[in-house]
């Protein structure tokens, strides 16, 4: 039993990564927190899905541009890039607060802080997707220090609706979104308090483009890198975005309040949280490839299962699924993309790979969006629920021969 406690939290042995793992759970809660609130918010001032979906497109929409902050990631310090991203996200969560607070908030104000954030993440992931090599004493310890942050990352998925839900329907929203801003200081504590050797590790006389240029040339000549990548991303434009419906579901569908939409979005990070302690207790990548196609046909099934449910306890036991399978299939990708990279252009290829996750969510949220407002939400989600499924049987051949060095 000691044993395994030790490999499953072995990451923690770095001073580093402690100091990023605290803050960063500190803040990840109050980011939920806002995630669920803006959700609410936005349906209860428009009542409209295809809003749901247009906000989520705004948010997510100038993570497009993170192969170019991967250039600049790959020339300066990640941990400066970092703080930076999280000093300007506080004082969007503040501002949003503001306006709620004040009275003042309208559709249009979501729909351009959401812009305003999504181009700050476009710097922020993959920083921190990057970032986390130099703050392991062991690279070994790689994989372990990246589901551990997954359990940080679900378990405040937990955490931030439930407080949330509570909290939009005792006071308001804006309660919400300042609690997101405090949220931000932990973590710029802790990111001060790093101390990391940072070398330049790309050539700064190159130009802009032709690194830029590189970096894609490096993924597209690697067939295990580009089939992982295409996988991603075809997950996430019908799957990953499917946690905008909820509104809809815990009000519509399920006859529930805020309080239902928080336990929704609970129980897919339960699900999330148990399945991340069984990829933190791994002691190596083996199986890997393997692992993120197939949880992803299991995300996509449950979607389905989800979709059609109209009983709350089947909805939340299928939401825990889904949490599940989407987990493990992210993780294992990220680990199996990850242990293939040169350090050289680590910054530029985890750019890539978080265009492909969360790039190309804004497309799938406004097309889920729209389906929902023309179909309704429980048939858009079998759609999708479908296409995760088939995408899984497509790639499994092509990813399982894919080897890990």
């Amino acid at each position: 039993m000691r044993e395994r406690i030790d490999t499953t939290f072995r990451a923690l042995r770095s001073r580093n990564f402690r100091l990023f793992l605290f803050g960063q759970g500190i803040s990840l809660i109050g980011t939920w927190m806002q995630r669920v609130a803006l959700h609410w918010l936005v349906y209860k001032i428009t009542g409209s899905a295809l809003m749901l979906g247009v906000v989520g497109f705004a948010s997510h929409i100038p993570l497009l541009a993170a192969p170019l902050a991967g250039v600049i990631l790959d020339r300066y310090s990640k941990n400066r890039v970092i703080i930076v991203t999280q000093i300007l996200a506080m004082a969007q969560a503040f501002l949003l607060a503001y306006l709620v607070l004040s009275g003042q908030i309208e559709v249009w104000h979501i729909i351009v802080l959401s812009l305003v954030l999504g181009a700050i993440n476009a710097f922020d992931v993959p920083g921190r997707q990057s970032f986390y090599v130099q703050l392991i004493d062991k690279k070994e310890d790689l994989q372990n220090a990246i589901a551990l942050n997954s359990i940080i990352f679900h378990a405040s998925q937990f955490i931030g609706p439930s407080i949330a839900g509570i909290l939009i329907a005792t006071y308001s929203e804006g309660v919400a979104f300042l609690i997101n801003g405090l949220s931000y200081i932990p973590v710029i504590i802790s990111l001060l308090l790093i101390s990391v050797k940072f070398e330049a590790v790309s050539d700064k006389t190159g130009t802009f483009l032709s690194e830029l240029k590189d970096g894609f040339k490096y993924i597209s000549s690697s067939p295990p890198l580009k089939n992982i990548l295409f996988l991603v991303a075809a997950i996430s434009i019908m799957g990953w975005s499917y946690n905008i419906l909820f509104p809809i579901f815990a009000k519509d569908v399920l006859g529930g309040d805020a309080k239902v939409f928080g336990f929704l979005t609970a129980a897919s990070s339960i699900g999330a949280i148990l399945s991340a302690f069984y990829a933190a207790s791994r002691k190596n990548l083996d199986g890997a490839n393997k692992r993120a196609v197939f949880f992803a046909g299991v995300f996509g099934a449950a979607l389905i299962i989800f979709a059609v449910s109209k009983n709350l306890w089947l909805s939340i036991i299928a939401a825990g699924v889904v949490g599940l399978g989407s987990m493990l299939h992210n993780t294992s990708a990220i680990s199996f993309y990850q242990n293939l990279l040169s350090e050289d252009k680590r910054g530029r290829s985890m750019s890539f790979y978080v265009l492909a996750h969360r790039g190309l969510m804004p497309v799938g949220s406004l097309l889920l969006g729209f389906m929902a407002s023309s179909i309704g939400a429980p048939a858009a989600l079998v759609i999708g629920g479908s296409f995760c499924v088939l995408v899984a049987l497509f790639f499994a051949p092509r990813i399982f021969s894919s080897k890990i060095r």
